[in-house]
């Protein structure tokens, strides 16, 4: 029988595998397509899972070796530009690079550390006991597996198949239209800004609202430059083209937008969207099956939420599952991954509407815009926004440890991006004296002496205890570890 099985080959479904990997266990990935999709999805990573991913030695991949991440001196919220350079502690960090090079750089570390991927492989159904799940594979025989991870996206087979409620909104009074352009580089600034005739200068990367809708400029590096327009009120038919896409761009402006189509062989992104969801699943778990990424939660992709919030899901879950799975897992463990990231669900659902509603048309909507644009002038207000938008500022309930960064992500330390490639806990302890009892086959016990206070690290990189002696130390283990 396969340890675990996950449905899905996109960020979070790797990602898990990978992590899975890192902790002893194989996972088996089964993807419905039979290549790998080559078209334009996310344009990037937003938030914390960029410092994730670079303790786990994955951000160089994505950049240069030796690359070390380094906060955004700017970002966006809601259509206004977000001052971040003279914050005190930025959290946020951006790193623009398309979603098919994330997939292709987690497919091939997850080959290194020898998960098989299944592509062809489409799930039909699932029944599961108390011991195993038996998963239906269309026009193959059946898997049988002692979890079952659906990370097959928003409309996820998994969780229908499942009996998995997905509450929520739909709105479809918006129709959105995004695509790859060219643009004579004379147009474009030494700043990325693109000048258009009879409008001015569009800021490159910021969501610019008009009254007749929202524009946005995104001239990405090492890639096809990429426009969106999004209009409200207008009707959800017609043909998806790059016509459609220049005319809905001019509406919005006001004016004729100097865009054409790409050249190249492509394949170049055309997309049109109506409407939009936000829906959290009711459950995060039903027995031996699991949700992740986009089929426990979607909401719009305003700020570029959704592979931080997945990817971290999968960190999350990852060494959880993996503690069940080897029966190192105490009681409860594994059911800490709802309780944990549906709270972060509800808050990236939250700041999405909110930003959505200040990107609209309308009088009223341009009195909030006012009254919020005075409220950015203020630094604190940038660094609650930038918290929430990294996903600095979501904790968690660590139980009786105590300590200012416990339930914390850990702070950046001397060596750490080094000792967090293998994911596995840490004891980070001054003075070398500390002990981890029966739990220290499972810890990596490391002195640190530039520290002031020991920590206790959980794979995920959240700090589950803190302390300058051992006491409270070992009730920390035993909440998420499993004595020897």
């Amino acid at each position: 029988m396969i340890d675990v099985v996950i449905a899905g080959a996109g960020p979070n479904g790797l990602m898990l595998a990978c992590e899975l990997a890192l902790a002893g266990v194989r996972p088996l990935v089964l993807e419905r397509l039979a290549e790998p999709v080559d078209e334009q999805r996310a344009n990037g990573l937003v938030g914390q899972v960029i410092r994730m991913l670079d303790r786990r030695g994955l951000y160089e991949r994505l950049t240069e070796p030796g690359a070390v991440p380094e906060p955004a001196p700017g970002f966006v919220f809601g259509a206004f530009p977000l001052a971040l350079h003279d914050l005190p502690d930025n959290s946020l960090y951006v790193l623009p690079v398309p979603q098919r090079r994330i997939e292709k750089m987690l497919a091939e570390r997850a080959a290194e550390l020898g998960v098989e991927i299944r592509r062809g492989h489409e799930v039909t159904g699932l029944t599961q006991d108390e011991h195993s799940v038996r998963i239906g594979i269309r026009d193959r025989e059946p898997i049988e597996a002692a979890f079952l991870v659906g990370a097959d996206g928003g409309r996820s087979t998994v969780r229908k198949l499942t009996g998995i409620e997905f509450p929520g909104i739909t709105e479809d009074d918006s129709v959105s239209h995004s695509g790859h352009v060219s643009v004579d580089p004379e147009l474009i600034g030494d700043d990325g800004g693109l000048t258009v005739p009879g409008f001015g200068v569009v800021p490159p990367f910021q969501h610019l609202r008009a009254e007749n809708g929202l524009f946005t400029w995104a001239p990405f590096p090492h890639d096809v430059p990429k426009v969106s327009a999004v209009e409200w009120d207008q009707p959800a038919e017609g043909e998806t083209s790059f016509d459609a896409l220049r005319a809905a761009a001019s509406r919005v402006l006001g004016v004729d937008v100097p865009i054409a189509q790409p050249a190249g062989p492509g394949p170049h992104l055309i997309r049109r969207l109506f409407g939009g969801n936000t829906r959290i699943a009711a459950r995060y778990r039903a027995g031996r099956v699991l949700l992740l990424g986009d089929a426990a939660h979607v909401h719009s992709a305003i700020g570029g939420p959704g592979l931080n919030m997945g990817l971290q899901d999968a960190v999350n879950l990852g060494w959880k599952l993996a503690a069940e799975v080897r029966g190192h897992a105490p009681a409860g463990l594994l059911d800490t991954y709802e309780s944990e990231r549906s709270p972060v669900a509800r808050r990236v659902a939250m700041h999405t509407q909110a930003q959505s509603l200040l990107t609209r048309p309308g009088g009223d909507v341009t009195a909030l815009r006012e009254l919020f644009g005075e409220l950015l002038d203020h630094p604190s207000v940038r660094q609650h926004i930038a918290d929430l938008l990294s996903g600095a500022d979501a904790g968690y309930d660590m139980g009786p440890a105590a300590g200012p960064l416990v339930g914390r992500w850990a702070p950046d330390l001397p060596g750490l991006r080094e000792l967090t490639r293998t994911a596995r806990p840490l004891l980070l302890d001054p003075t070398g004296d500390l002990d981890a009892g029966p739990w220290a086959p499972y810890v990596d016990a490391v002195t640190v002496p530039e520290l002031d206070t020991a920590l206790l690290l959980r794979p995920d990189c959240y700090v589950a205890w803190q302390g300058a002696t051992d006491d409270g130390l070992h009730k920390a283990l035993g909440t998420w570890f499993k004595p020897a």
